[in-house]
């Protein structure tokens, strides 16, 4: 009786064992999983905004504001091929400072160009060429404000020098059509606290009048705030001479000052 016992017992599991193996065997293969969607080609192109608050517009070292805050913004678009074009605006008082008769709160400034980066051994270098002009809307007699400038500037790391040009008289200022502007710019991350240390260096010649001609300099930190935000502090100072840029207000207007602003970008 126990050996009939034991026998129907192992039958019972070899079959059992039997049958799990030939099921395991014709039992279909687990589907692979689907493979994720491919990612979208990112755009070659891009559009970004900027507003910014500041305590006074410098312009090249002068204040466009008679030493009172501003508000700033822009527009911008940019091509992966390195082409841009964009439009930027800023509260002034200048004009009106100097001829009260005439109402232009506004700076319109409209520039499109070309930039992009190229080797030269194993050195990277990035330019920037383009065209830039000046537009002050309100109604003017002659000489008019409006200005046209061609720039190109070329890059290495920090280093920055870019050479502008007016093809027109330069803000009003009488025969002086192709005064140059100089711009050695300096902007180097700190890696501590999210600085980056500014600094700038620019020389303004006005053709045919040495008395409108002068340096302009600045040192400063900007500070990322994270969230497209920025805070930027600096020192900046000119010698432009007393003589020719003292408006209405008995104000010089290329006088060193503390400066701030903070900004945001879209």
């Amino acid at each position: 009786m126990k050996k009939s016992s034991l026998a129907v017992s192992a039958a019972a599991a070899l079959f059992s064992l039997a049958t799990s193996v030939a099921f395991a065997q014709s039992a279909p293969e687990a589907a692979a999983p689907a493979a994720a969607p491919a990612a979208e080609p990112a755009s070659p192109h891009t559009i970004t905004a900027n507003v910014s608050l500041v305590s006074d517009y410098r312009y090249r070292g002068l204040s466009q504001t008679n030493r009172r805050p501003a508000i700033q913004g822009g527009f911008d678009y940019a091509h992966e091929s390195g082409f841009y074009i964009g439009n930027w605006n800023s509260t002034i008082s200048w004009i009106s400072d100097a001829d009260k008769s005439v109402s232009a709160p506004v700076e319109m400034d409209f520039y499109g160009g070309f930039k992009n980066t190229f080797k030269m051994s194993d050195l990277e270098f990035n330019y920037d060429v383009g065209v830039l002009q000046y537009f002050y809307p309100g109604g003017y007699s002659n000489p008019r404000p409006y200005t046209t400038e061609l720039y190109a500037g070329i890059g290495y790391g920090p280093v920055f020098l870019k050479y502008s040009q007016a093809v027109t008289n330069l803000f009003g200022i009488a025969n002086s059509q192709y005064s140059s502007y100089i711009d050695l710019a300096f902007n180097y991350p700190l890696n501590v606290w999210d600085l980056t240390l500014n600094a700038h260096l620019g020389y303004q010649n006005v053709q045919h009048n040495s008395a409108a001609s002068y340096l302009d300099w600045k040192v400063g930190l900007t500070k990322d705030l994270g969230k497209g935000f920025a805070l930027a502090v600096a020192y900046i100072g000119t010698n432009a001479k007393e003589s020719f840029y003292t408006n209405s207000y008995n104000h010089n207007v290329g006088n060193n000052t503390a400066w701030v602003s903070l900004s945001k970008t879209f």
